[in-house]
């Protein structure tokens, strides 16, 4: 295996490398920070760009939504969805884009990859619905959930030495990571995290969602997204390369955000089917 320092110093490249978001999508993300924004605005914005028109409409007709009829109006389709979920929609599709766009290790399947990071995005949304969080937090939850694991695009096929240590070692990839290559993908995913100016929250699970800590301001939703993970690891959908998770550290989190073990496994009845219409996200 090349040196750590080499390592790193190709990743870092590849970061730099990689397309900057789209100067719509940054208008999006700006304009819905905002308080006072409204869906005119945001309608103004999208309406210059076909792409991501299409989209909009993709998504609010799909089955995802299940609505009785089509929607053709865009203003229409931003109302009904509401300007929290067209943004994220429109960030996870030019993300999902990008790193389409970019060079993906073979040691990770991409169609298996984005298959786990889905379903940690449901699970993490789906235990804040049992929380009974509003829909607004729920949809950031699945956002952070579906770019938890963005850190591991830029790691070369060195990867694959990585992988067969933690089969044969039996231990949580994030550990063999370090050990092996000096750099884990909380930090690189970081790193892409900040050339993108993602937010705060959004950040803060794809950085720190292997080590809760009580100080952490994004605390609760690190600790949602760290059980959506435990929970897709636990029952294999999809492939990220961490087949031992640290199923002893699921107590903790639940207690965090104030659910029981018996809510965490509930979500089993509706996961697969949420994860399967969610898929849409990788279609739009």
């Amino acid at each position: 295996m090349e040196s750590k320092d080499k390592q790193r110093r190709d990743i870092e490249r590849f970061i730099q490398k990689m397309p900057s978001l789209s100067t719509t999508v940054a208008k999006v993300m700006e304009i819905c920070s905002r308080t006072d924004t409204s869906p005119n605005e945001l309608n103004k914005v999208i309406s210059l760009d076909p792409v991501l028109t299409g989209q909009v409409l993709k998504l609010i007709n799909s089955a995802y939504y299940s609505l009785n009829s089509k929607v053709t109006s865009l203003t229409r389709a931003i109302t009904m969805l509401g300007m929290n979920t067209v943004k994220n929609m429109a960030l996870s599709t030019a993300i999902i884009r990008n790193v389409a766009g970019s060079k993906k290790s073979k040691a990770l399947p991409t169609t298996k990859f984005w298959a786990h990071s889905i379903s940690t995005g449901v699970s993490a949304k789906l235990l804040g619905m049992v929380k009974g969080l509003p829909a607004i937090e729920r949809e950031e939850l699945f956002l952070a959930g579906l770019l938890h694991d963005l850190g591991k695009v830029p790691f070369g096929d060195e990867y694959f030495e990585v992988l067969q240590a933690v089969k044969r070692e039996q231990l949580p990839l994030i550990e063999m990571e370090r050990e092996m290559m000096g750099i884990d993908h909380q930090e690189v995913g970081r790193m892409i995290a900040e050339k993108w100016n993602l937010n705060e929250v959004i950040t803060a699970t794809i950085s720190r969602h292997h080590e809760l800590n009580d100080d952490d301001p994004a605390r609760e939703q690190i600790a949602y997204v760290e059980l959506g993970n435990i929970y897709t690891n636990i029952f294999d959908f999809g492939f990220a390369g961490d087949p031992f998770p640290q199923e002893e550290r699921i107590g903790v989190l639940l207690d965090r955000v104030g659910l029981s073990l018996g809510d965490f496994g509930a979500i089993g009845q509706t996961v697969e089917g949420e994860i399967h219409k969610a898929q849409i996200f990788l279609q739009l």
